[in-house]
């Protein structure tokens, strides 16, 4: 099985129903990221999006680069009327961000995919 090239290894950004749910597995490099950052807001802007979960249960660290990338992630979305809710942190994770002293401005936080699913459902049914 022949591995991607630099560059060409996506995030896969899947749709359930009007909500986006990308999964993070491992590190974000520079290119993945603007990708990704492209990929989100461009399918929120064709469809009828109005909720990104953004699940980084698989990412062990969280620096100040994919910080920030979280957080342009949730500000272009907000732009675009999506909210974004931020799922799996880890423990660990959660403590190395406040040691970096990183806020995640515009991001709510769920234990898990499910519980973040729920924030972003209708209230009204």
């Amino acid at each position: 099985m022949s591995q991607p090239l630099p560059g060409q290894a996506q995030v896969p950004v899947l749709a359930l129903g009007d909500i986006l749910l990308v999964s993070l597995q491992g590190e974000l490099h520079d290119g993945m990221a603007e990708q990704l950052q492209h990929d989100i807001s461009s399918r929120i802007a064709t469809s009828r999006v109005t909720g990104v979960v953004l699940d980084i249960s698989g990412v062990d660290i969280v620096d100040s680069f994919l910080g920030r990338v979280l957080a342009e992630i949730a500000s272009t979305a907000r732009l675009l009327a999506a909210r974004t809710v931020l799922a799996g942190m880890r423990p660990a994770v959660a403590i190395t961000l406040v040691e970096l002293g990183l806020t995640l401005h515009g991001l709510t936080t769920a234990l898990d995919v499910d519980r973040a699913m729920e924030l972003l459902s209708p209230e009204e049914k």
